[in-house]
């Protein structure tokens, strides 16, 4: 069983376990329920033969042994976007708060009267970075300055008619952060959270017992592949632009890959683990996973379980209806992923 797998390398090997979140939405199979238990034929019994009945009390499940706590703080710490109006750059169409770049984040409000508009990041890197911006109700949206030091270009487009768009916001802004890992510890528009969330109360339960992050990746790891299923109806009909609603899903216990992604994110973000939300291909497929941080290992891309020789990947996604076989078939050393997008 993989979690008992991820369980044992925690506890007896070097600790070399890292997180990584693949999602395959054309690889993930229907997991298949378990047989229960029969309770007993409901045909004939021999004459004669004796019964028994058994109370409740009898076949009552023994009470689970309560967790021990770790050595880890588990308390979350849920970062939260300002937007204090120090540092504004605005028209009538677009309000930009740029008081906290250094922090890995801006914050941005619509105020024209399209209905339709898009948003484009481009960074050090060059690459571009394309969001919707919510329409009608001037609303304050969190994104991400994830490609490090240097200039970012922020432009806001409206929608013309088809696919054109008119440029009606531009602005430049030169950024040097003060932590390379804030922009994966804060939300942003693709994974929003904040301290009431319920996904940041099933973190921190699920952090409870564990001694170090790297344990706390595990557990949650299991968490996710135990009782998180690919919903396949939603994959069949999601819009552009859907963005993930972590309390949702855990609620459901059923999404698509985005959906696992954030809800990983989630957890670990407010578990105070830097997490990247990735988004790319797997072989020909559109896929979102996650990268994090782990301290006396640094960035671990990809890549969830270490032998002692070689890394491989795990999906959570596939492995929570997949045999570990097929899975490593087709993960092989890795190179069938690769990273588009970092969020």
């Amino acid at each position: 069983m993989m979690k008992k797998k991820l369980s044992e390398r925690i506890k007896i090997s070097i600790y070399i376990l890292s997180a990584v979140f693949l999602f395959s939405m054309y690889l993930c199979g229907c997991g298949s329920a378990g047989s229960a238990p029969s309770g007993g034929s409901k045909g004939a019994s021999s004459k004669g033969a004796k019964t028994t009945t058994v109370s409740d009390d009898a076949t009552a499940t023994a009470p689970s042994v309560p967790k021990v706590k770790g050595s880890r703080d588990n308390t979350p710490v849920c970062l939260v976007p300002q937007a204090p109006g120090d540092t504004v750059y605005e028209n009538e169409y677009a309000h930009l708060d740029a008081s906290n770049i250094t922090e890995g984040y801006i914050i941005i409000s619509y105020t024209g009267s399209s209905g339709k508009v898009k948003l484009q990041i481009t960074g050090p890197t060059q690459i571009t970075y394309t969001y919707n911006l919510t329409t009608g109700t001037p609303t304050e949206e969190v994104f991400p300055l994830q490609c490090g030091d240097g200039e970012y270009l922020i432009n806001v487009y409206e929608n013309i008619q088809g696919t054109q768009y008119s440029t009606v916001f531009s602005q430049l802004v030169e950024v040097t952060l003060t932590d390379e890992f804030t922009p994966f510890l804060y939300p942003n528009q693709y994974c929003t959270f904040d301290k009431d969330c319920e996904a940041v109360k099933q973190g921190q339960e699920l952090a409870f017992p564990c001694n170090d992050d790297l344990e706390v990746v595990a557990e949650i790891y299991n968490f996710m592949i135990d009782n998180i299923k690919y919903d396949y109806n939603e994959a069949e009909t999601v819009q552009s632009g859907y963005l993930p609603d972590v309390d949702e899903v855990l609620s459901t216990k059923t999404g698509i890959c985005l959906d696992y992604s954030a809800l990983m994110c989630c957890m670990l973000r407010s578990q105070k683990i830097p997490t990247r939300m990735e988004i790319g291909y797997a072989g020909t497929a559109y896929h979102a996973w996650i990268s994090t941080y782990i301290t006396d290992i640094g960035w671990v891309n990809g890549i969830i379980e270490f032998d002692g020789k070689d890394w491989s990947l795990m999906d959570p996604t596939f492995a929570s209806n997949t045999s570990e076989e097929q899975l490593k078939d087709f993960i092989g050393d890795g190179k069938n992923y690769t990273v588009k997008y970092i969020y």
